[in-house]
Formats: C-alpha cells, sequence, structure tokens
C-alpha cells in the first residue's frame, strides 16, 4: 500500500505512461513508480505518489515505463558470426554452418561473443536471458560465460547443453563427431560442478540442458532431468524444432520426444521447452498436464522457414509461453520488440484470423510470462516485484500520434527505443551506454575474434556477396 506520510526511495521514475501489465491490464497516465533496493515498492498515478521522493528521480514524460523483457531462448555465442548462414534449412543450418562454427570457437572467443550479446540485450530492454550455451561447454567457459553475463548487469541462466556421446540419430543427421567432446559421465560430472558454483537463487543460475530431445541419448537426458530436480532448477531443451524431429524420433525409439519425455516420467513444470512447433494434440495436451513451459521463437522460427507454433492453444490450455530472440546468428537482433511484433504476424498469417492473436498477449509473453518461464519474480510493475524496469521513448516519429502504449510498444518500437534499463533496481543502461561494461571494448573484441574464428573455421565463402537470381 502506497504510504501517506512523505517517503524516501532509492529511485523513483516519475511523469511516464506506466504499462504495469498486471492482471487487470492497468495502465497509469501519467503515473510513477517507486524503488527501494532490488524491489518496486509503489505503482500508481503521479498524484498519488507525489509523497515519494529520492534523490535519483526519472523524469519519464514522454517516455513509457513497463517491466524488463525476457529472452527465454538465445545462444550469446553465436554473435561472432552474425550474418552468416543465409537461405538455409534448419539441419543443412546446423551442419554446414552453425557445427562447424561451434566446433571452432575457443574460450576466449565465446566470452567475447557473451559481452557482446550483453551489450545488445541491455540496449534493447532486455533485462533477463536465457542463454543456451554450448561451444564451448567445459566447465571453466560455461562459468566465465555466466559471469559475463551477471558482471554486465543482466540476470538469467545458462543453460549449459549437455551432448554426450554420438547417437545414431546424430550420425543419420550428418552432425560431425568433434562435436561430441565427452561421455555421458562426463557431460554429468561437469554439469554437476557447475550447478554447485552457480545453484538457484543466483543472479545468473545453471541450468541442465540436454541440447536437443532428438539426438541426445535418452539416459542423458534423464541424467538432465534429475540433476534439475535435485538442485530445484529448470531444465532446457530444443524441442521439435523442426518438421523432420518427430518422424526421426519415431524412426528410432518408436515414439514422439514429448510423448516420451511424459511416459518416462521426464515432463515436469521444469521443463523449458524452445521451439516446440511440432506437437501432435497429446503432446500439447502432456505439456499443459506437467505445467511445462516453452520458448517461442518467432524471428528464427520465420527465418529456418521451420513452421508456427500452436501458441493460441497452448496459452488456452494454460501452458506459459516465454518469447525468445534464439540468438544473434539466427535472430539476427536480440529485439524482443521485433518478436513480439513477428508472435502477432505469425499467428494471424497462420490461422488468416486477425483476432487470434493480440499486442497485450504478445507483451505478456515478453515480460510476466517470461518470468514464469524463468521462475523470477518480476515481469509486472506492481509492490514487491523485483524492480526490473525498462523505459521507452515514444517522442519519436515512427510513434507519434500515440493512441494505446501497448499497441505502440509491440508494433512500432524497436530495442533502439530503449532509454533505460534497470536491472535488481539499478540502472544498468542509460543515455545510450553501458554503465557496467565496455561497449566500445566489447565491439571491438568480438570483430576481432569473429574475423579470426571465420578463417579458422573454414567459412570465408559464407562472407561473400551472392548474387541476386
Amino acid at each position: 500500500m502506497t504510504p501517506t506520510a512523505p517517503a524516501h526511495c532509492d529511485l523513483l521514475l516519475t511523469g511516464g505512461i506506466v504499462v504495469t501489465v498486471d492482471d487487470a491490464g492497468t495502465v497509469y497516465d501519467p503515473g510513477s513508480v517507486a524503488v527501494i533496493g532490488s524491489r518496486i515498492v509503489a505503482v500508481g498515478p503521479e498524484a498519488e505518489l507525489a509523497q515519494w521522493h529520492s534523490d535519483t528521480v526519472l523524469d519519464c514524460r514522454g517516455k513509457v515505463v513497463l517491466p524488463g523483457l525476457i529472452d527465454g531462448h538465445n545462444h550469446l555465442y553465436q554473435a561472432l558470426a552474425r550474418g552468416l548462414g543465409e537461405g538455409m534449412s534448419i539441419v543443412p543450418w546446423l551442419c554446414e554452418f552453425m557445427w562447424p562454427y561451434s566446433i571452432a570457437m575457443t574460450p576466449a572467443d565465446a566470452v567475447a561473443a557473451a559481452r557482446l550479446g550483453a551489450v545488445e540485450a541491455l540496449r534493447a530492454g532486455t533485462t533477463t536471458v536465457i542463454d543456451n550455451h554450448y561451444a564451448p561447454s567445459d566447465l571453466e567457459t560455461t562459468l566465465a560465460v555466466a559471469d559475463v553475463i551477471e558482471e554486465s548487469g543482466l540476470r538469467g541462466a545458462v543453460a549449459r547443453g549437455v551432448i554426450g556421446e554420438r547417437t545414431a540419430v546424430a550420425a543419420r543427421r550428418g552432425q560431425p563427431a568433434e562435436l561430441f567432446r565427452y561421455s555421458a559421465a562426463d557431460e554429468l560430472s561437469i554439469m554437476r560442478e557447475a550447478m554447485r558454483h552457480r545453484p538457484r537463487g543466483s543472479k545468473v543460475e545453471i541450468w541442465p540442458a540436454p541440447l536437443n530431445l532428438t539426438y541426445v541419448d535418452q539416459d542423458l537426458v534423464r541424467g538432465c532431468v534429475e540433476l534439475a530436480r535435485e538442485f530445484d532448477t529448470h531444465w532446457h531443451t530444443h524441442c521439435c524444432e523442426s518438421s523432420k524431429d518427430p518422424l526421426g524420433y519415431v524412426d528410432a525409439y518408436g515414439v514422439r520426444p514429448v510423448q516420451w519425455l511424459a511416459k518416462a516420467g521426464l515432463l515436469d513444470e521444469r521443463a523449458t521447452l524452445a521451439h516446440a512447433i511440432w506437437l501432435d494434440d497429446y503432446e500439447l495436451d502432456q505439456i499443459a498436464q506437467a505445467g511445462a513451459k516453452i520458448a517461442h521463437n518467432p524471428s528464427s522460427n520465420a527465418y529456418l522457414a521451420s513452421g508456427t507454433v500452436r501458441l493460441r492453444e497452448l496459452r488456452d490450455s494454460g501452458v506459459t509461453v516465454a518469447v525468445g530472440s534464439d540468438g544473434p546468428s539466427c535472430g539476427h537482433r536480440q529485439d524482443l520488440f521485433e518478436a513480439m511484433k513477428l508472435s502477432v504476424f505469425a499467428q494471424r498469417l497462420s490461422t488468416l484470423d486477425p483476432t487470434v492473436w493480440s499486442a497485450e498477449e504478445a507483451l505478456a509473453l515478453a515480460t510476466r510470462q517470461g518470468a514464469e518461464f524463468a521462475g523470477i519474480d518480476a515481469g509486472v510493475l506492481e509492490p514487491g516485484r523485483l524492480a526490473d524496469i525498462i523505459v521507452v521513448n515514444v517522442d519519436r516519429p515512427h510513434l507519434r500520434p500515440l493512441h494505446r502504449a501497448v499497441s505502440a510498444l509491440v508494433y512500432s518500437a524497436r530495442g533502439s527505443d530503449v532509454e533505460t534499463t534497470i536491472v535488481d533496481g539499478r540502472i544498468v543502461y542509460q543515455h545510450g551506454r553501458c554503465l557496467l561494461i565496455d561497449e566500445d571494448a566489447a565491439v571491438a573484441a568480438a570483430q576481432s575474434r569473429a574475423e579470426q574464428l571465420v578463417a579458422r573455421a573454414g567459412m570465408a565463402a559464407l562472407c561473400t556477396p551472392r548474387k541476386l537470381p
């Protein structure tokens, strides 16, 4: 409850259009938000919060204040290969581009990529990132990537990609043997140690992530789920991204991937499934019953022509769905404003129904649904929640005239319209610069390492301009 006597807070945002994303979809115009420590303590009309004062006041007139955006599926290590791999479907994209790139990557490359990715995320209003990291996935690199994410000011998780030994399915898919560096026992040992270093409750946690249900050995998947239960964390995996994934799994095991998870007792509320496009009705129902969660990646799904998730049915079934950028080599920009817009467009195109998905629902994916997906107490501007907040400048030609703030955010705003990013009550991006990380150094290091990595991986031909057909 807002106090009636004058009250001091650590940070006060005043005069903006406050989009709370609460249950009622409340918007205060003008509104204010008061923060003490890492938590929001008051939200409401500016006049009702007039008794609050602070040494740090952000004048948000001409701006929208909303919860920080949550990226449910990313691959920060891909940042050094942005723009390559054009015109391929998912399997050739992996086999001819992403796997060679991943194999050639060094620990220093991965850290440089994560640092660049963190800068991009913060500048675009992302406050939480679930980074599915798997190149390279040794203990030291995994922890170093988590350190870089936290040092930048972000919160989130490193979902360490677990691959194990080369399965028959992986061999049939053409995945190179060099990708499979660890035995199942070694994978689980590294995973356990990484989780000990960054357990649940860390600002950047580490989750077990069997990389893809299609080709990771079933016993290794089981081992990862058991680790998640032991450490009380989520677990993460790619699930049915390609239309061929369920069919290949049936050929190998006689059952579809999510069907197997459910029947094996492994599908639970800790499961966070990236993509989940090619589900049948039984699998969708099992995901809903288990409380499993899905990361929807509309940009990469369109780029690779993978398909369109059954978003309306998932949400109507009560499934938590976050939105993801899916990495700088596949989504190309870590811009969740773009992802929100594409989530609406993809649903309307696939159903030919303009009422099937709305701007309000899209914003919820990137905020409150994303917070549920990540397991954090954020995503809504209300007292008691974590103070992960962003400020978007809407006093710009492409955002005027402004009639409905939520529509403007989803359909017209861009990541570059973000002026301030606040995580844990701390301003980490403002006035065009990240405050905890040297942007110029991060960009320069990434460019230099990217050029060396592309040459080392033998992918220079992918940099050649393509002729018009």
